[in-house]
């Protein structure tokens, strides 16, 4: 019994190390992001609101290419924000590093996690899945890429230009901005690692493709119901955001097909006792 107790308290420990190394590679590149917390701004998170963008740029570049008339080759966006507390700026600027921080050392997280499962995985198990950080990296990023130069230019431009009313002013809190930027950064970053997570449901039996098929239409109100919330509400949005989740979502069905058949096979190939 103390044996068992001492193992689990081992794993622990061992569990409690990964998570200090995680937390430590976060607070290091956000102390780096702090202290170059003006290039960050102006350059990365206060981007979107130069109206030389590259997405911008390139909606009117494809616009004017096929004759069309564009607000986009003329944007004009209110480029100040508004802190209404003293210590909002700071504690914007700690709280974007942290995120940003997390972002950067994502790799870094996901090989302390594999880390801590691959000792339990046998010899085999761990060779077939060496790639599970570089896959879940590239999709976390492509996530990040897509948000950043897809999703948040849009969001941007509509939320900008939406008035209620001409009597109504677009006056922006700090804050309420950068937490637009973050949180759409995350999310959807988080959402491209569906194929992933796919993966492991169905390794412990939890997920099946048939229930993945079964349930397919009523994943696509889901996505356009999360869609229609991290986008500015028009169809052209929804629909830029859902196509590339859909696709992840009908290859998350396939890598569950080839995971649930591997088992099958390892299963007929085990001695009968």
């Amino acid at each position: 019994m103390s044996d068992k107790e001492m193992s689990f308290l081992g794993h622990l420990e061992e569990l409690r190390w990964h998570l200090v190394r995680s937390f430590s590679a976060i607070f290091i590149i956000a102390i780096l992001i702090f202290i170059n917390i003006d290039f960050v701004f102006n350059e990365i998170l206060l981007a979107h609101l130069k109206p030389d963008f590259a997405t911008y740029e390139f909606f009117c570049n494809v616009f004017t290419a096929i004759g069309i008339d564009s607000n986009f080759c003329n944007i004009s966006l209110k480029q100040t924000l508004q802190a209404l507390n003293p210590t909002q700026q700071l504690m914007t600027a700690i709280w974007s590093s942290l995120i940003l921080g997390f972002i950067l050392s994502f790799p870094y997280i996901i090989w302390e996690l594999w880390r801590f499962i691959a000792p339990g995985l046998h010899s085999s198990e761990r060779k077939k899945s060496r790639g599970f950080i570089f896959i879940s990296s590239l999709l976390f990023f492509l996530g990040i890429l897509f948000s950043y130069y897809v999703i948040l230019p849009m969001s941007v431009y509509f939320f900008y230009n939406f008035q209620i009313s001409s009597s109504v002013e677009n006056n922006f809190k700090l804050e309420a901005y950068i937490s637009l930027i973050t949180n759409t950064l995350i999310g959807v970053a988080l959402l491209f690692e569906l194929p992933i997570i796919i993966f492991f449901l169905t390794k412990i039996g939890l997920i099946t493709p048939q229930f993945l098929r079964k349930y397919r239409k009523h994943a696509l109100v889901v996505v356009l119901v999360l869609s229609a919330i991290i986008t500015p509400p028009d169809i052209a949005s929804q629909v830029i955001v859902s196509v590339p989740i859909m696709v992840l979502y009908e290859v998350s069905i396939y890598v569950s097909q080839f995971i649930l058949k591997k088992q099958q096979k390892n299963v007929s190939k085990s001695p009968r006792v």
